[in-house]
Parts: C-alpha cells; structure tokens; sequence
C-alpha cells in the first residue's frame, strides 16, 4: 500500500503554501498508510547556513538529549533552537565535514538520528496518521517552493520515527526520497554499501534509495542520469519520488506495478499514488496522466550563482 505525494509550485517560490496543499493531499491517501506520516519539506534558501531536525531518541531523556546536542551543535554556531515533539530544531552554519557534525550529534544516545539537514530541506515525521503529524508539526502553516510526503502502512519493518518516510540521505543535504514498493536485491545493495562504511539507520528497504542517489550525485551524475540508473541497477517493484533544493522527479520500475499518477501545469507540478490525492488538495481544471513503465521525470528551478535569486519559469520535465 503507502501513499506517496510531491508537489512544486511553480509561481508561489518561497511564500507557498507548501505544507497545507502536502497535508491535504496526504489526508487523501490517509487510508493507504495509518502506520506513520511524513513530509519533506523545502523552504527558506539560507546560502551560508544549514537547518537541522534531530529525533532526540526513544528512551525519555529528552530534555537531557537536548541539552547535550545543543552544546555540540553551538560548536558549529548554532542557534534558533525549538523542540517539537521528538524533534530538536536549529540552524548552524554550512560545514564541508558534514559527517563530523553528524557523528558528534548523534554520539550523544544510542537512538539519537540526524533527520535532515539542508539548505532549504527539514523532514519531520510521526507514527498515525496525517493529522496527528498536523497536529504535533503545524505543518500546514509552512511555507515553501517544493516538497514530498508519504503515508506508511508498514509490511516488514517496524513503525517508529526512524522507519517512516521521507528517508534523508545521510551526509548529502537537501536530498530527500519517499518510495512505494520493494526493493528486491536490498540485502545485497546494503552488505555492499556496509563494506564502504555506510552506516544504515533501519531495516526499510527504501532507505537504500536515499543511500543510491546520494553516492550517485557524489560520484557526478545529475538527478536524472542518477534516477534512471535506479531503473537498470534496483530490483524489484517502485514508484518513487525524489527532491533536492532545487528539483523535483520521479520514477518507476520496468514493472510499473505500484501506481503513481502526476498532473503539470503552468503554475505547479504535483505528483501522487492516487489522483483523489492530487484533485481533493489543488482547485481547478487541468489533467492527471499516468506515468508508465521505466518512465522518469525531473522538473528543475534555475537558480542564479548566487544561491539567492531564482527563476520559476526555467522548469523542466520529461
């Protein structure tokens, strides 16, 4: 089952009303994921500085958590810190040496995970459903240009904060998946990745997506050149979406078992495992087409050298 959903707004950039049209196309596919919800949202471009979610941990210290990822995170100059929930929020200034921020944080707890960290991108998360992630997150009232959901009914893994979706990919900002299917050849992609010392957070299949794509982009692919790979080099059966600071796709497999259905127009992309889902958050007239077998599409926002200005108008798919 699970719901997956993306959207874009084409005119809105910043000043979107991301997060309510993502919430109310999740509350749509509710009834295909009531173990967990979760979004990935892409907001207010911060050229020098990084925002951080940090789930604090399962154990009921919290408060004590807190207070030790605080005085690491200030080592990197970290400020504007608000908990919510499981979650510790803050920005810190852009480091080349992500990993070590990351280790040092989630050196303080066993169960302590950095969610996400980017530019533009914060994942928050939650067990049930789309409205106690509203409910918890407020995540209706968040503003942005882009960004991807998912609704988990889960069929293997256990249901906690760390086996939802979205999945970030560890160390790579601002590269965030949601995925609806099964990757088959998992176990041999994860031993292998193990062996180069990448450190797996769960025993979700789709977290290997998040893990694929980064070392792809790493190794100098572009998003899509990266996303058709997945078609060649994962096993299995999928629809998936995936977001960057800049960018919005998604692809599907040579089966194109798992539905998946997307809708363009001048002023959005959205993307959802069921049309209701896209139809009950966006007003208006335009189509729903499906998206076939092996087929992948990437819509790209240009965006000037200088991190800072953007043109919503130089936007592709296909």
């Amino acid at each position: 089952m699970c719901g997956i959903v993306g959207y874009l707004d084409k005119l809105g950039g910043e000043g979107g009303n991301i997060g309510s049209i993502l919430l109310g196309m999740l509350n749509a596919l509710a009834c295909r994921g009531p173990d967990s919800a979760g979004v990935a949202l892409f907001g207010q471009y911060r050229p020098d500085q990084f925002v951080a979610q940090v789930k604090l941990g399962d154990n009921g210290d919290g408060a004590e958590r807190a207070h030790k990822i605080k005085t690491i995170a200030e080592s990197y100059g970290a400020r504007e810190f608000t908990q919510t929930g499981a979650y510790l929020r803050f920005v810190f200034r852009k480091t080349d040496d992500l990993n070590a921020f990351i280790a040092g944080v989630e050196g303080t707890g066993p169960d302590v995970e950095v969610v996400s960290v980017g530019r533009r991108l914060e994942i928050v998360k939650q067990v049930g459903s789309p409205a106690r992630l509203e409910k918890t997150f407020g995540i209706s009232r968040v503003q942005g240009q882009h960004g991807i959901g998912h609704t988990r009914l889960s069929t293997e893994s256990v249901v906690d904060l760390s086996h939802s979706q979205p999945f970030w990919s560890h160390g790579y900002p601002d590269l965030a998946i949601v995925h609806n299917g099964h990757i088959t050849n998992y176990h041999q992609l994860r031993r292998r990745y193990e062996q180069r010392g990448t450190r797996f957070y769960t025993e979700n299949d789709s977290e290997i997506v998040a893990v694929f794509l980064s070392n792809k982009l790493r190794q100098g692919e572009n998003l899509r050149v990266a996303m058709e790979s997945m078609i060649a080099e994962l096993d299995g059966s999928f629809s998936c979406l995936v977001a960057t600071d800049s960018a919005l796709g998604f692809v599907k497999d040579t089966f194109s078992f798992k539905p998946l259905v997307f809708a363009e127009t001048d002023r959005f992309v959205a993307v959802a495992t069921e049309e209701i889902a896209i139809r009950g958050a966006i007003p208006g007239e335009f189509a729903v087409q499906e998206a076939q077998a092996k087929e992948v599409r990437v819509w790209q926002r240009w965006t000037h050298p200088d991190g800072q200005h953007e043109r919503s108008t130089a936007l592709s798919g296909d």
